[in-house]
């Protein structure tokens, strides 16, 4: 069974940093590209970063280049997303994701970025 789950969240001040994680298990993790998605409160969810299978190649959304990192240990099944220069509209429950003929989601993880 398919499992994805999210880790690492809570409240940061703006400029902190938080990583957030993913452990996956029920599937052969090292073939699947990974993702990280968010969705603000009364948004719809976007794309925040993406990185292959063997993490050779990595994407980000405009909106946080330059400040989040994705990576990831194959040998641990586990995504990471370093978030760095954390903004309050950087403020999302944060999902991790892959696709295998569906589309499989964890159940999430709050960021919450305040003073």
């Amino acid at each position: 069974q398919v499992q994805l789950v999210e880790s690492g969240g809570g409240l940061v001040q703006p400029g902190g940093s938080l990583r957030l994680s993913c452990a996956a298990s029920g599937f052969t993790f090292s073939r699947f590209g990974m993702n990280w998605y968010r969705q603000a409160p009364g948004k719809e969810r976007e794309l925040v970063a993406f990185i292959s299978s063997l993490g050779g190649s990595t994407n980000y959304a405009d909106s946080v280049k330059g400040r989040f990192t994705i990576s990831r240990d194959n040998a641990k099944n586990t995504v990471y997303l370093q978030m760095n220069s954390l903004k309050p509209e950087d403020t999302a429950v944060y999902y991790c994701n892959f696709v295998a003929v569906m589309s499989y989601w964890g159940r999430g993880t709050l960021v919450t970025v305040s003073s």
